[in-house]
């Protein structure tokens, strides 16, 4: 029997939501009615993207992983469902405050958590406010669905971390995501910039990626969403509109997958013996 996955990406609006995790759920579970059970949301999809500013009071709505009000609420969800919930959550740890992915496994056990390692700084995106850099390795989990890996938001514009997770045996990578306007430069628009990055890490790990982006207008700042699903050759195969709320799923054989990925070599021909250069912070 062929190893089959079918991954799903939420894509909705939470700034603009009056109980955005209730409106997570009901995805969640329109997603799993569709026959997936890899369900991806946006990144910090618990409300508003406090981050386009300073603000202390979003302090607050930190919390400590286990605890966290969308882990409690939705771990039992994922439990009744069967599926896989990568989660975005703002965690604290102590005196220490991350953006966390909370990985929770189709019997609802807690399997970890990976903290984001690339922390934005700049204009409507000033993370290193409120984010310690993230202290946990790039992670692989094995679920009861495949082998999941995952990066947010900005880390998806890194190849490193594709790569490192590729080569921990990730069937799929998966990114949760909270992009759009650019509050210094109008007329940048990243979106289509923003789904090639990705992917190339389709192509040059020959591994599907899933991306799910927020939508909305919070307070001028405007998500384009676009998030898609894009196949091991690079191909989008599912897709999203700049305004959409809604799923797309996509299914994948696995096993097909792994043997087209053994065939274009991309394992076989690496050389770690020449990439020093990829670990150092000066290159003479």
């Amino acid at each position: 029997m062929p190893r089959e996955l079918t991954v799903a990406a939420i894509q909705f609006a939470p700034g603009l939501s009056d109980d955005p995790v209730a409106e997570a759920e009901a995805l969640v579970r329109e997603a799993a009615g569709r026959g997936a059970k890899v369900v991806l949301l946006p990144e910090l999809f618990a409300g508003s993207y406090f981050c386009k500013s300073q603000e202390e009071p979003f302090f607050r709505e930190a919390g400590p992983w286990r605890e966290h009000k969308v882990v409690t609420r939705l771990a039992p969800v994922a439990a009744e469902l069967g599926v896989v919930l990568p989660l975005s959550v703002f965690e604290r740890d102590g005196p220490h405050y991350y953006n966390t992915l909370v990985m929770v496994d189709a019997d609802g056990t807690l399997l970890g958590r990976y903290r984001k390692s690339h922390i934005p700084d700049g204009p409507g995106y000033q993370e290193k406010y409120y984010f310690r850099p993230g202290n946990t390795p790039f992670k692989v989990w094995q679920t009861k669905h495949g082998r999941i890996g995952a990066g947010i938001c900005w880390d998806q514009w890194f190849p490193e971390v594709a790569r490192a997770l590729a080569l921990q045996g990730a069937d799929v990578l998966l990114y949760p995501t909270a992009i759009g306007a650019e509050p210094q430069d109008q007329s940048l628009d990243t979106a289509a910039r923003w789904r090639r990055a990705m992917l190339g890490h389709a192509v040059s790990n020959t591994t599907p990626v899933v991306a799910a982006n927020r939508v909305g207008d919070e307070d001028g700042q405007v998500f384009y969403g676009t998030s898609f699903i894009a196949d091991q050759a690079g191909d989008v195969v599912a897709e999203l509109g700049r305004t959409e709320t809604g799923v797309i799923t996509a299914a994948f054989d696995l096993d097909a997958v792994e043997r087209e990925r053994a065939a274009w070599g991309f394992f076989r021909d690496r050389r770690p013996d020449l990439y020093g250069a990829l670990s150092q912070t000066t290159v003479d």
